[in-house]
């Protein structure tokens, strides 16, 4: 039987290039990805980790394509999981927006039921913040 998997997607009205650089800088990702910093040389099979005010992740660079796609592997004592998880971000330029489908995959039920209420949040506040210049509040969310 296939481990579950979680896919969301949603259109930011960015850049390909702005929006690659809020998923890869850590200055970036501490704006709207629970205060934490995401950290990597970003190159395949380097280290990533994050640490935020409500829980860390780390895992390693499974694939690099500036602009349009980037992937590691996700390991979170949040989610409950015997082995890490794999996350996909594919980008697509469509118009003047971009399109942004994030795939995370490789889970077990528990890990499914965590990342299906941190994902669209942590998205959200993202694409808040690259099209009006806030990202949301985290205090709601837990």
């Amino acid at each position: 039987m296939d481990k579950p998997k979680f896919m969301y997607v949603t259109y930011i009205q960015t850049t390909p290039e702005k929006l690659w650089k809020a998923l890869t800088s850590s200055e970036f990702t501490k704006q709207y990805w629970d205060e934490g910093t995401l950290e990597s040389d970003w190159k395949v099979g380097a280290a990533i980790t994050q640490t935020g005010k409500h829980g860390s992740m780390s895992g390693v660079v499974l694939e690099y394509e500036p602009y349009r796609r980037l992937s590691y592997t996700f390991q979170s004592p949040g989610l409950k999981q015997s082995h890490p998880s794999r996350v996909v971000f594919e980008i697509d330029h469509v118009g003047p927006t971009v399109k942004l489908t994030i795939t995370h995959d490789d889970l077990e039920v528990d890990g499914l039921n965590a990342i299906s209420r941190g994902w669209p949040a942590i998205l959200s506040s993202l694409k808040s913040l690259l099209e009006g210049g806030t990202p949301l509040v985290y205090e709601r969310w837990f």
